[in-house]
């Protein structure tokens, strides 16, 4: 989980600066040696790490308590913000973000606000991989992987334009969160102890990639692992989610069961009900015992509609109904209602759209 090292930008041609590490991400530890790499006394790295992080400042040149030859001497250095490209608000409050990179690509993020905490589902990748078939994001092209400080300023731009602390963060937006480990681990080290939000917080979500849960559990972090399963068997899995094919449920679950014993931490598993695919009573039993005798939580999402395939929501009968049998089978079990659904925020939906 360490950075990356910063470079000095001193002397160095301006092609060379621009392609510099942005500072968003870097410790207070980095930030100081940073600054007293430009010649500047150890504590402007406290000051510009508060910058960074409380002000949220988007260019050095802003910095109003650094010289203005200092700054003009490192203007070319990036902080690493994004822009908002696009920003819909839905009626409960959501809202989503269509937000530009540095190359031009462009990521969601969403602000889900409640009556006691802001929570944001942040992006780990442009696009997604895994092709589920209920997915919007499946839909699109891979692009490629956020960076670290691509994946905070989700988390910045959310505070700075609801002007509240987030107080929760979800790796649950666009991509697969552990087919960028390296990124998403160094982000929640700069969530947790730079902007101040607790692991106990932040929640990971992945569909499963081998050895990758266990190498995630290693770690020992107090964040929540989601792992989205969506199937009580491997056959069914691989209809809905077709990457899931080298991956069986059986070995996926038995690393589940390694990360429990290595973390002492319960997992929550996602499961999204769509009608008449996976939602019936005989599913509901056929989970209940893959699941018995392990610590975990299952949480049911019924599915939100997307335009690329024509799916349907269960009904509130069937889903009380699964939620029963997974009751009597001694399952913890919740119902999650998304939130945004009319903005396309949901979950499920998130896609690039460059058009709006």
């Amino acid at each position: 989980m360490s950075a990356t090292p910063l470079a000095s930008p001193v002397n160095l041609p301006i092609s060379e600066k621009t392609a510099l590490p942005p500072l968003l991400g870097a410790s207070v530890a980095e930030l100081t040696a940073w600054v007293q790499q430009q010649g500047q006394p150890a504590y402007r790295g406290k000051q510009l790490h508060d910058w960074i992080y409380q002000k949220g400042v988007r260019s050095l040149a802003d910095i109003s308590v650094f010289s203005k030859q200092w700054r003009a001497a490192v203007a070319d250095v990036p902080i690493g913000r994004s822009t908002i490209h696009y920003r819909s608000v839905a009626p409960d409050g959501t809202v989503k973000y269509l937000l530009q990179l540095n190359d031009g690509q462009i990521v969601e993020t969403v602000g889900i606000p409640t009556d006691k905490r802001l929570t944001v589902c942040v992006s780990t990748q442009v696009g997604c991989p895994m092709a589920c078939d209920f997915c919007a994001t499946g839909k699109g092209e891979y692009k490629r992987n956020l960076e670290r400080h691509e994946i905070v300023d989700q988390v910045l731009t959310v505070q700075e334009d609801f002007q509240q602390r987030v107080s929760h963060v979800v790796f649950m937006g666009m991509g697969e969160p552990l087919l960028n480990t390296d990124n998403v681990l160094a982000a929640v080290k700069c969530l947790n102890q730079d902007v101040g939000i607790g692991q106990r917080s932040l929640t990971i979500s992945t569909v499963g990639i081998r050895d990758r849960i266990r190498q995630l559990a290693e770690h020992h972090l107090q964040v929540t692992l989601a792992v989205s399963i969506h199937a009580p068997n491997q056959a069914l899995r691989e209809k809905i989610i077709p990457s899931a094919r080298p991956y069986p449920i059986e070995d996926l679950l038995a690393e589940c069961r390694e990360y429990v014993a290595i973390t002492g931490r319960r997992i929550s598993f996602e499961y999204i009900l769509l009608a008449g695919v996976n939602d019936l009573p005989e599913h509901a039993l056929e989970l209940s015992k893959r699941l018995r005798g392990f610590q975990c939580h299952v949480n049911l999402i019924p599915y939100n509609p997307i335009v690329e395939v024509d799916y349907k929501r269960p009904s509130r009968d069937r889903i009380e109904a699964f939620v029963t049998v997974l009751k009597q089978q001694h399952i913890a079990v919740s119902v999650r209602y998304s939130r945004g659904l009319e903005a396309d925020a949901a979950c499920g939906q998130l896609r690039t759209n460059t058009s709006k």
